[in-house]
């Protein structure tokens, strides 16, 4: 059996880090780059988004406050935009209708 290894927290933040930082790359491939066992990796990852969501009060989003306020601004952009579609729909029906009397 192999000799389990002791990381640094630090290391272990800096990993999980990396995983959020590059959605592009592989668990796997970032594992390698790291020189760490996949399902090392994988661990701190799950633990991490654990904590995220006991902080978060077990919502489950696992988002941060800034990804939380930025998603709460696009709600009430798109509200308001469907909104002003709304309205030009009505506009364009009326005008259409005025231009067949």
């Amino acid at each position: 059996m192999a000799k389990r290894k002791n990381y640094p927290e630090e290391f272990k933040r800096d990993a999980v880090d990396l995983v959020r930082s590059s959605p592009e790359r592989s668990l796997t491939d970032i594992a390698h780059g790291l020189g760490i066992h996949l399902e090392t990796l994988r661990k701190w990852v799950r633990e991490e988004r654990s904590r995220t969501q006991a902080v978060d009060g077990g919502g489950g989003t696992g988002m941060t406050p800034d990804e939380k306020e930025e998603l709460s601004r696009l709600r009430r952009e798109n509200a308001r935009l469907k909104e002003d579609n709304e309205i030009l729909r009505k506009a364009a029906a009326y005008f259409a209708r005025e231009t067949t009397r």
